[in-house]
């Protein structure tokens, strides 16, 4: 018999080994148990027995994470919310959808647009990440441009504490002017100040019609410019930038061929309003405008959803494609207007100091959000390529803080990157950030050793 009967629960070799762990591989996982609730009343309950018990509980959702903020490796309990997946409003007149935290954000979205609504959060890995994950990470994505990060949809949570007091929080109201507002300090906890159960987002209605370009740039110093003269002239929902590696790995991943002719260093998917294509012809004059003085080279435009879908997939693909290659990623931000003078110092300080490894740029343009990717050789452990990265982030954090940015932009802190929290913040926030912990979680039993 089970301690934690009558909820389920797993400790098979198995179960332990695929729940303990998200998409990072630097940590083993070694949960003691993985516990599968299906209501809030059964999550508090777990929380009572943690306590009693003196049991350490790691949130789980869809593990897609990539800081190690849902790894298990010091015999926690993971609490899977996968069996708590119900819709369980939704509501026209808001417009806005309650659920359950195990909700695929997939799922959530095709519930929208059946209702003929729009949830607009977008991101590869949606059908596989869960609601209660991407509010607690905060995710973004790559529509981040026009409609915000999660906490701008985020209307009400409900959420379990570390003394497992249940929180009903902000309740779905538009307009709550009543005091602190702690459904905020949630959104992006990634899971040490309580379990969210339960959440309700906001819908919107369907954009308008979108196509997609596909362009390829002759320099770095090019992007910045493109990117301000194609928001000028078009509506922009998206503008993601990717360089000549990703796109190799994709298509030796796929076997596909690349549908620009030629070579360039970096290229961007531009995804634009485009209601009967009636955006087409100021499209194609601002490609044509953009090639007279130089800063663009070759380009297409989508003339289907089917074919914009096929421009996407070199961008979304690259994640999966450069996946066997372990890559040690930083997840960073600057403000837009210097993301090209960041990136040649970052690329320019890689290659000074590990020029063995291959770099993958990609990322959100339009929000000042790169992605770095060092690939590890073939012939290198995972651990001395672990090793490697943590000796390499000091000295981009160091970039990072010289021009006032992030060292993670959408990713997270979790484990990955809890000692680098100094280089973002200061030693006075992450105090409160400590005392904020010990108010909701004082016997420290939730998502222990992550972010800070």
């Amino acid at each position: 018999m089970s301690r934690f009967d009558p909820i389920e629960s797993l400790n098979d070799a198995e179960s332990l080994a695929h729940y303990g762990r998200d998409w990072t591989r630097f940590w083993p996982a070694r949960p003691e148990a993985v516990v599968f609730p299906r209501s809030t009343d059964e999550v508090a309950e777990l929380v009572r027995i943690a306590r009693r018990e003196g049991l350490k509980l790691v949130p789980s959702g869809g593990r897609t994470g990539l800081s190690g903020g849902a790894v298990a490796s010091e015999g926690e309990v993971v609490v899977s919310l996968e069996k708590m997946r119900d819709v369980l409003e939704l509501d026209p007149t808001e417009p806005s959808l309650r659920a359950q935290a195990g909700l695929p954000v997939g799922e959530l979205q095709r519930r929208a647009t059946d209702a003929g609504l729009y949830y607009p959060v977008d991101w590869a890995a949606a059908d596989s990440s869960q609601l209660g994950g991407s509010i607690a990470t905060n995710a973004g994505g790559i529509r981040v441009l026009r409609y915000g990060m999660t906490r701008d949809w985020v209307r009400g949570l409900t959420v379990v504490t570390g003394t497992g007091e249940v929180l009903a929080l902000n309740r779905g109201l538009v307009k709550n002017n009543t005091g602190l507002d702690l459904r905020h300090l949630m959104i992006g906890s990634e899971g040490v100040l309580g379990i969210i159960t339960e959440a309700t987002v906001a819908l919107t209605r369907p954009p308008p019609e979108q196509s997609v370009l596909l362009l390829g740039f002759t320099e770095l110093a090019a992007i910045m410019p493109a990117f301000a003269e194609l928001r000028g002239g078009l509506n922009l929902s998206a503008f993601e930038f990717f360089d000549r590696s990703s796109v190799e790995h994709v298509s030796k991943a796929t076997g596909e061929s690349f549908p620009l002719d030629g070579e360039c260093p970096f290229y961007a998917v531009v995804e634009f309003d485009d209601p009967d294509q009636s955006s087409q012809e100021k499209a194609l004059g601002l490609f044509e405008r953009l090639a007279e003085v130089g800063h663009v080279s070759d380009g297409t435009i989508s003339q289907s959803g089917a074919q914009a879908e096929e421009l996407w997939r070199w961008r979304e693909a690259i994640s999966e494609a450069i996946s066997p290659r372990t890559p040690y990623k930083n997840d960073l931000s600057v403000r837009v207007s210097r993301v090209p003078e960041f990136l040649e110092s970052l690329d320019r300080l890689v290659g000074e100091h590990y020029p063995e490894f291959e770099v993958v740029w990609f990322g959100h343009i339009g929000d000042g959000n790169l992605h770095m990717n060092v690939l590890r050789p073939d012939d290198w452990s995972i651990d001395d390529f672990h090793a490697a990265g943590k000796q390499l982030s000091p000295r981009v954090f160091e970039l990072v803080r010289k021009f006032e940015g992030s060292v993670s932009a959408e990713h997270g802190v979790g484990l990955l990157k809890r000692e680098d929290l100094h280089y973002s913040r200061s030693r006075s926030e992450i105090e409160l950030m400590r005392q904020i912990k010990a108010a909701f979680d004082p016997d420290g039993i939730l998502n222990p050793g992550k972010v800070f």
